[in-house]
């Protein structure tokens, strides 16, 4: 579906209409960093540190969906966390590589119809993003 269905941009010029677009998609990340950040900031590095399991097999795993959290406010927690030891190199990569910022958000917002195409590219983002970090470890 067109990204202008529910809008009448036909009726503006093109300079109008991504003005507009763009104002909407800057308001909508800015208020989810705010949330995101305010989540971040309440649960704590602590609770990322038990939710890792350190040592594990499954922790690249776990931190390739920490790096779904659009913000960079994960990345640098698993960044700090990869620099205390707490996490390995492997996991790291696979927390980077799964974090696609605020892009996720805004193709859930302007791809409303098609769920299970923004799933299947989420899905691929995740597979290949724990791969990675599992080829990092051997290194």
């Amino acid at each position: 579906k067109e990204i202008c269905e529910d809008c009448d941009c036909e009726h503006h010029s093109i300079i109008h209409s991504a003005l507009h677009h763009t104002v909407h998609i800057i308001l909508f990340i800015f208020v989810v960093n705010l949330i995101l950040g305010a989540i971040m900031e309440f649960a704590g590095e602590d609770t990322v540190k038990t939710l890792l399991m350190s040592d594990s097999i499954v922790q690249p795993f776990i931190a390739g969906i920490i790096g779904f959290i659009p913000n960079c406010a994960a990345s640098v927690v698993l960044t700090q966390l990869y620099i205390e030891g707490v996490v390995s190199f492997g996991s790291l990569i696979a927390g980077l590589c799964t974090g696609a910022g605020v892009g996720l958000l805004v193709l859930f917002k302007t791809n409303k119809h098609n769920m299970k195409e923004n799933f299947a590219i989420m899905g691929i983002l995740y597979v290949f993003g724990v791969a990675a970090g599992f080829v990092a470890s051997l290194f």
